[in-house]
């Protein structure tokens, strides 16, 4: 099953502050650990919201809003795209996790929707999408 690993964003994040050099080498030790078992497919540190926009759909109508967004504790400083066996692998993982900022800090893990989950016929019709695509790409 593949997962969304969510890294909650916290003021520090939102100010910009770059993570420590520590930090750095444990987050590059924990995603060599990823590659080394199969799980990373890939993953990514953020930018504050202030460098960011949100488009606003209301029926055809689209607003832009720019950056930066409330509540911080609901916006996403960082990212992975895990493939686990199953949500309590994906749980071990994060235990292991060095704490991605200097204080408190969350990271909820989301199921990624997987062509079945829609109905067999819908899935043969996607993987068949999917794979015309992949034999357009350079």
């Amino acid at each position: 099953m593949r997962v969304m690993v969510l890294v909650k964003a916290t003021e520090d994040s939102e100010r910009g502050t770059p993570p420590s050099a520590e930090m750095l080498k444990a987050m590059g030790r924990f995603n060599d650990e990823l590659i080394a078992a199969g799980v990373l497919v890939t993953g990514d540190g953020l930018k504050p919201s202030s460098a960011g926009k949100r488009i606003v759909f209301d029926g055809p109508d689209r607003t832009v809003v720019d950056g930066p967004f409330p509540a911080t504790r609901e916006l996403v400083a960082g990212f992975w795209l895990w493939e686990v066996e199953d949500m309590d692998e994906a749980v071990a993982w994060v235990k292991r996790c060095p704490n991605p900022m200097p204080g408190p800090s969350e990271i909820e893990i989301r199921p990624v929707y997987e062509a079945a989950d829609f109905g067999e016929e819908f899935a043969v019709e996607l993987n068949e999408r999917l794979a015309r695509l992949r034999e357009r790409r350079p």
